[in-house]
């Protein structure tokens, strides 16, 4: 892949002036159109020994592409706050929405390959990584963000010459991207490049490969790397838009089915009938069922184990080995469970400066611009505090799979990166701790009334939440499917039975002391 003698290309400065100035007006045309479209985004990893060129090819690209839609995404060591925080939050925090071009120097691959290079990484562990990236990677890809991965490639001793040159130019320095100063002996940089083949082996997929540019010369070079955009941005140009009338059909079509042909909305307020079995001939059984629905909490008993519980869980995040953790509380449930009511509980044995709340809605612009996960990733909390989410990233497996906001193809393949998201929290210290909060559906028709004639509790009910009563089976498949396949051992499902709002509280309290105990 890196074999120099193949890579050897160069092209005069005349040829190189003619061709830029027509890639110049194509992929300014080409850029343009991407921004009106917002189709998709597109991520440029540069990467190559020092000395390559990475910070020429910036440059070029800077100088040939509108800099208003194009954004520098650079990485190097981490600050305070990405310390405190999973590796790949910086990289979530900063995805350019659709429509613009991302230029990264210091990527998800340096850190890897660094410590690979160094002996500090295993092989088996690197390939393990290189796995993760390659998920990652395509997750990407489903979602709209185009990868252009590049390698510039130059022979050793012409590069180790580069840095001599440019360290040694008298009273003025030319800036030069040294990413590899802990590799700079000759066994060090043998090693990178070895590093540099296995790595280029196991993640030049299909959907994300590799482009090997020789960049000896800096006019092929910057010409190769301009054509490669260009295709990269036609490509983007070229993906269908969404069919979202046709998803919405599917999703209703879905719905007609399981519910014995109709969900009309005047039967919003009747009982709804249960699913069908996945299994021919077997009754439908829902995970709920081991739930005693009818459990209660009477009032001194409530009180008394309700202080208690709160004063163990105050204990336990003020504790010393609370520093090194922290702790992601993800609340899910039927309309009208009680989530706000038990969240309030839990914030109550909290320091509110080290806690936020996260209240899911519909994804706002910038939101829908961006990878499904990304407004979670920018949320997720720093070592020693707390973040709670009012429904959560399991939003495209619930409302938006029984709605057809998404295709299925789409809500199939988020348990994979869903189960993948949790296990990089929980591998970097955050205790997840998940609820369902379960009610039936005699009570929610109480409560939906309940908060019709209550002025103070009239915000809390929407026409939206009578029309879900009607897909009440869909929301019951779609939770089993969604527990099957999420709860794991970092992360497990924790179904509460809400009918009484004062067990359900101390149910939930019970459990995070348990999980908190356990990970501390």
């Amino acid at each position: 892949m890196f074999d120099s003698a193949a890579l050897d290309h160069s092209l005069a400065k005349a040829d190189f002036e003619k061709l830029a100035v027509q890639l110049r007006t194509d992929l300014l045309a080409a850029q343009a159109a991407l921004a009106d479209s917002q189709n998709a985004s597109i991520l440029i990893l540069i990467n190559g020994p020092d000395g390559a060129g990475k910070g020429g090819v910036l440059n070029r690209l800077y100088e040939w592409l509108k800099a208003q839609d194009l954004e520098t995404l650079t990485y190097n060591g981490q600050t305070d706050e990405e310390r405190l925080r999973p590796a790949a939050w910086r990289y979530w925090r900063d995805l350019p929405p659709k429509g613009r071009i991302g230029v990264i120097l210091g990527s998800w691959y340096h850190r890897p390959m660094l410590r690979r290079a160094t002996g500090e990484l295993k092989r088996a562990a690197f390939h393990d990584t290189l796995e993760t990236i390659n998920r990652f990677e395509d997750m990407l890809t489903q979602e709209r963000v185009l990868l252009l991965k590049l390698w510039l490639h130059m022979p050793r001793k012409l590069a180790e010459k580069r840095l001599d040159e440019a360290e040694s130019g008298g009273v003025w320095k030319r800036p030069i991207v040294r990413e590899w100063t802990a590799l700079d002996d000759k066994t060090g940089r043998k090693k990178l490049m070895e590093t540099a083949l296995d790595m280029a082996r196991l993640t030049s997929t299909a959907a994300a490969p590799w482009d090997v540019v020789a960049a000896s010369d800096p006019h092929y070079r910057d010409i190769a790397v301009g054509n490669l955009l260009l295709d990269k941005i036609k490509m983007a140009l070229a993906l269908p838009a969404p069919d979202t009338a046709a998803m919405k059909k599917a999703a209703s079509d879905a719905a007609a089915s399981l519910m014995g042909g109709t969900t009309d909305a005047n039967a919003k307020r009747g009982r709804r009938a249960h699913p069908p079995s996945p299994v021919p001939g077997l009754p439908f059984v829902s995970v709920l069922s081991s739930l005693d629905m009818n459990a209660r909490a009477d009032e001194e008993t409530y009180s008394t184990e309700l202080r208690h519980l709160q004063e163990r869980v105050t204990e336990a995040v003020s504790s010393k080995g609370f520093r090194k953790r922290g702790l992601v509380l993800v609340f899910e449930g039927n309309d009208a469970a009680g989530k706000g009511g038990a969240i309030r509980r839990v914030r109550e044995a909290l320091d509110p400066r080290f806690y936020r709340v996260h209240p899911t809605a519909a994804p706002n612009e910038q939101e829908r611009l961006r990878p499904y996960l990304w407004r979670f990733w920018r949320h997720v909390p720093p070592l020693g505090k707390t973040a709670f989410f009012d429904r959560s990233w399991y939003g495209r497996v619930l409302v938006e799979r029984v709605e057809g906001f998404c295709n299925p193809a789409d809500w199939m393949r988020a348990y994979g990166e869903i189960n993948d998201f949790e296990q990089n929290l929980s591998e970097f210290g955050l205790i997840i701790v998940k609820y369902w909060l379960a009610i039936t559906e005699d009570e929610q028709i109480r409560r939906f009334e309940e908060r019709e004639k209550i002025a103070y509790k009239n915000y809390k009910i929407t026409p939206d939440d009578w029309r879900n009563r009607s897909k009440w089976p869909l929301y019951e498949v779609a939770m089993n499917d969604m527990v099957d396949r999420t709860s794991t051992a970092e992360a497990p499902w924790t179904l509460v039975a809400a009918n009484d709002k004062r067990h359900a509280r101390l149910t939930v309290l019970q459990t995070l002391v348990e999980r908190l105990d356990d990970a501390l």
